[in-house]
């Protein structure tokens, strides 16, 4: 089965976010203050984002935990 993932990085802003569904939903905080997870009305995992991405590339690597 493929599966495909959509990646979108703002520079102006420093923010990614990852997109493994098109279903609706919405974003919901992460044990990390830069990392938001995009989840569905069931709670499934649909993406994630982070903000002010070019500032962890000294704290390699970023973690946070996604429910």
């Amino acid at each position: 089965m493929v599966r495909s993932i959509k990646v979108w990085y703002d520079g102006e802003a420093d923010y990614l976010e990852v997109l493994f569904s098109k279903k609706p939903g919405f974003m919901r905080e992460t044990n990390n203050d830069a990392v938001m997870e995009r989840v569905d009305e069931e709670g499934n995992i649909l993406g994630f984002s982070v903000i002010g991405v070019s500032q962890h590339q000294k704290q390699k690597p970023l973690t946070a935990e996604l429910t």
